[in-house]
C-alpha cells in the first residue's frame, strides 16, 4: 500500500532532523578537535587575517572588510578551495600566544557574536557585523581569525517549509502537495504548440510542456543538452503569458549562471541574496547595486546618516532627539518602499536560491509559475520553501547526475537523498520532457553512458559525432596502474591506495596520472596545444588526490605554459562543466574490492560526460571490476581500442 503525502513529507523531516543532529555535531567536534592549520587547510577559516575599512553597505548593515594576512597570501599548496559563500554564517576568534603556524596551535577563544559574508575573494572578504560592539571587539584583537559556522538558519527555513506542507489542509499548498506524492493527476492547458525553430525537436517539444502543464512540468536535461537554452526559452515564454516569474536553484552559482543567460535573452532580472561571482555584468541586476542606481538612494542615505549621527549625539534634549529620530525612521521606511516598489514592479524574473526566497524582500509575494533549476540537486525540503510562493512549479536538471550531498550516513540510508524532481519523474512520467540531442560529446564518448544511464535515448548532434583532437586516435582509454608487491607479502596489488588522515590518496595512481596527460600532449604537439586552447580537466572523486595531482601539477616545470588551461577538482566541482579532455584517477585499488562511494554510479555519469573529445581513465582494474557497472565500462572501452 503507497503511503500517503503527509506521511512521506513527515518521514523527509525525521530523516532531516537526523541529517541536523549529525551535521551540527560534526561542525562542533570540529571546531573542539581541528587545530586552526587544518581548518585552513581545508578551506573553512582564514588565519591570520587583518582588518581593512569598516562602513555602511546600502542595505544599511554595518560591514568590515577581512584580508587574509601576508603570511598565509597564496600558500595555499594542496589546500582546499575556500568554502567561505556570501550568505554564510561565520565566527571570529582569537589565538593566544601559546600558538604558532606550525600546528602546535595555542588555545582558541571564541567571539560570542554571529556575523555574515557579504562577498568574497580569494583574498578578501566583506562580512555584515551584528553591531558596532563587535566591529569594536574585532578592532581591538589581536591574532585574529575567521571560521565558517554552522547554518542553522538554512535548517530552519527547511523545516518551516516542511510543517507548512504537512499542515495544509486547503488550498493551493495542499494540491500540490498531494500532486506531487501520490498518483492523483495532473492538469494541462490545451492550446495550439508553439514552434521555436531555433531549438532542436525534443527542446521545443519541452518548451510546449512547460506551457501545457497547469501544476507540474519535469525538463529532464542530460548532459550537454541545452537543458539552460531550453529553460531561458521556457522562462520566455512564459512572460508572454504571466507578468512575472521566480526562478530558483540549490546554489549561487547555478542561480546567477541562469540569471545570466535570461539577462542575454534580454529578460529584466531582478537578483535577490549574494552571488557568488561578482562581475560587472552580476552587479547590474543584484538587488543591492538596482537600490543604490535607484534615483532616491541618495535622500535615503543622507537620512540614515542622520539617524546615526543622532544616536552618536549626546548634545541637546533627549526627548526632542527620539523624536526626530522617530519622524527620519518613518521618512527612510516610505523611501525605502517607493524604490523597493519600483525595482519589483519593473523586474519581469525574481532570481534567488531556494532558502534566499524566504528573504523578507519577498515576504507576501505570489508567482504563477517557479522554475527550480538543477533540482536533482535540491534537498526536497528545501524545494519546499520556494514552492509556497507559487501556483505551478516547474523543475529542470537530471536526476541521473549528482545527487544532493547527505552528511549523515542514517539519513542517506534512509532516502533524504531522494529529490522531489525524482518523487515526480517516478509518479508522474508525462510531465517528464527529455532533452535527447546531445552537443558535447563525440559519440565514442557519449556511448557508454547513454547506455547505462538514459536508456539510449540520447543521440549526438552532428556538430560533436565524430570530432577529435588526433587522427587513428581512440577517444576514450583506461589506464590501469602496474602491480606492486604489497610489503610483507607475496601476493600482487595495484596502485598504493591508501588514507592520509583526510581522504583517499594514490601516490603511485597520481604520478601516472600526471605521466600519462604529459604523453598524451607530447602526441598533440605542445605548440597546438597552446594555439587552439585545448583544455583538459583533471578529475578525481577523492579530495586528498586532488590535493596530491595539484602539488603534482605545480612543482613540474612541463605544465607551466599549460597551467591556465588544466583544472583539477572533485566531480562535485566539475558539475556542470566540460573540457576537451578529461582524465579520471579512480584512486581506489585494495585486496578486498572495497570502492567505497564510487558505488554511486550518478558520480561517475558526471565524470565521464564532462569530455568533449577525449577521456583517460586511471584506476585498477582488479578492483573497480568486482563491480558490474566498471567491468562493463572497461569492457566497452577495450572495444573502442580495437577499432584503432
Amino acid at each position: 500500500m503507497t503511503e500517503s503525502p503527509i506521511t512521506t513529507l513527515i518521514r523527509q523531516r525525521t530523516l532531516l532532523q537526523t541529517e541536523y543532529a549529525y551535521e551540527k555535531e560534526e561542525f562542533q567536534r570540529l571546531t573542539e578537535a581541528t587545530g586552526i592549520d587544518r581548518k585552513v587547510h581545508r578551506g573553512m577559516a582564514w588565519y591570520p587575517i587583518m582588518l581593512g575599512r569598516s562602513y555602511h553597505n546600502s542595505l544599511d548593515q554595518l560591514v568590515v572588510e577581512v584580508m587574509k594576512a601576508s603570511s598565509i597570501v597564496g600558500d595555499s599548496e594542496g589546500a582546499e578551495p575556500s568554502l567561505f559563500e556570501p550568505g554564510k554564517p561565520v565566527c571570529f576568534f582569537t589565538e593566544d600566544a601559546s600558538g604558532t603556524r606550525q600546528g602546535t596551535g595555542g588555545m582558541l577563544h571564541y567571539h560570542k557574536f554571529l556575523a555574515q559574508v557579504s562577498y568574497v575573494e580569494e583574498d578578501m572578504m566583506v562580512i555584515a557585523l551584528p553591531n558596532r560592539e563587535a566591529l569594536e571587539q574585532l578592532q581591538s584583537a589581536h591574532r585574529l581569525g575567521v571560521q565558517l559556522y554552522f547554518d542553522e538558519q538554512t535548517y530552519r527555513l527547511m523545516f518551516e517549509a516542511l510543517d507548512d506542507v504537512i499542515n495544509a489542509k486547503t488550498g493551493r499548498l495542499a494540491e500540490l502537495r498531494d500532486i506531487f506524492h501520490s498518483t492523483l493527476p495532473t492538469q494541462k492547458f490545451i492550446f495550439a504548440p508553439i514552434r521555436m525553430p531555433w531549438l532542436n525537436t525534443s527542446q521545443q517539444a519541452a518548451v510546449n510542456e512547460v506551457l501545457w502543464a497547469k501544476d507540474v512540468a519535469v525538463v529532464h536535461g542530460p548532459p550537454g543538452t541545452g537543458k539552460t537554452t531550453t529553460l531561458v526559452e521556457a522562462i520566455y515564454e512564459t512572460l508572454r503569458r504571466e507578468n512575472q516569474v521566480l526562478v530558483c536553484a540549490q546554489s549561487n552559482m547555478a542561480v546567477d549562471w541562469i540569471a545570466e543567460k535570461l539577462v542575454d535573452r534580454g529578460v529584466s532580472v531582478l537578483r535577490i541574496g549574494n552571488p557568488t561571482r561578482v562581475t560587472d555584468k552580476m552587479l547590474s541586476f543584484t538587488y543591492e547595486r538596482r537600490f543604490e542606481d535607484h534615483p532616491l538612494y541618495q535622500d535615503l542615505w543622507a537620512v540614515r546618516r542622520t539617524i546615526r549621527e543622532l544616536y552618536a549625539s549626546s548634545n541637546g534634549n533627549t526627548e526632542n532627539r527620539h523624536q526626530k529620530i522617530a519622524r527620519l525612521k518613518d521618512r527612510a521606511t516610505e523611501i525605502e518602499y517607493s524604490i523597493n516598489k519600483t525595482l519589483f514592479d519593473d523586474a519581469k524574473v525574481i532570481a534567488c536560491t531556494l532558502a534566499g526566497s524566504a528573504n523578507h524582500l519577498l515576504t507576501g509575494m505570489k508567482f504563477g509559475t517557479l522554475f527550480i533549476d538543477e533540482a536533482a540537486q535540491a534537498l526536497e525540503a528545501a524545494c519546499w520553501i520556494a514552492i509556497r510562493k507559487a501556483h505551478r512549479v516547474v523543475f529542470a536538471g537530471d536526476h541521473r547526475q549528482l545527487p544532493p550531498t547527505i552528511k549523515s550516513p542514517e539519513a542517506l540510508r534512509g532516502g533524504l537523498d531522494r529529490t522531489l524532481m525524482q518523487a515526480i519523474v517516478e509518479n508522474k512520467p508525462k510531465a517528464v520532457s527529455l532533452l535527447c540531442v546531445q552537443y558535447r560529446m563525440c559519440e565514442t564518448i557519449m556511448q557508454f553512458p547513454n547506455r547505462e544511464f538514459y536508456g539510449g535515448m540520447l543521440e549526438s548532434s552532428p556538430d560533436v559525432k565524430y570530432r577529435g583532437i588526433l587522427d587513428w586516435d581512440t577517444a576514450v582509454e583506461w589506464i590501469s596502474p602496474p602491480p606492486v608487491s604489497t610489503e610483507g607479502e607475496g601476493d600482487l596489488t595495484a596502485g598504493g591506495e591508501m588514507n592520509d588522515g583526510l581522504s583517499r590518496v594514490n601516490p603511485a595512481e597520481a604520478a601516472l596520472t600526471m605521466e600519462s596527460l604529459k604523453n598524451y600532449f607530447d602526441k598533440i604537439g605542445k605548440d597546438r596545444i597552446l594555439e587552439e586552447r585545448i583544455d583538459v580537466g583533471i578529475i578525481s572523486p577523492y579530495k586528498g588526490q586532488i590535493r596530491l595531482l595539484r602539488q603534482l601539477l605545480k612543482k613540474d616545470r612541463y605544465w607551466r605554459p599549460f597551467r591556465s588551461l588544466i583544472t583539477v577538482n572533485t566531480v562535485d566541482g566539475f558539475q556542470g562543466q566540460e573540457r576537451d579532455v578529461i582524465v579520471i584517477s579512480l584512486v581506489r585499488s585494495n585486496a578486498e574490492g572495497d570502492i567505497g562511494f564510487l558505488r554511486d554510479l550518478r558520480r561517475m555519469n558526471v565524470a565521464i560526460t564532462r569530455a568533449r573529445m577525449k577521456l583517460i581513465l586511471l584506476g585498477d582494474r582488479s578492483t573497480l571490476c568486482r563491480m558490474p557497472f566498471y567491468r562493463r565500462l572497461a569492457e566497452y572501452v577495450d572495444e573502442q581500442s580495437t577499432f584503432i
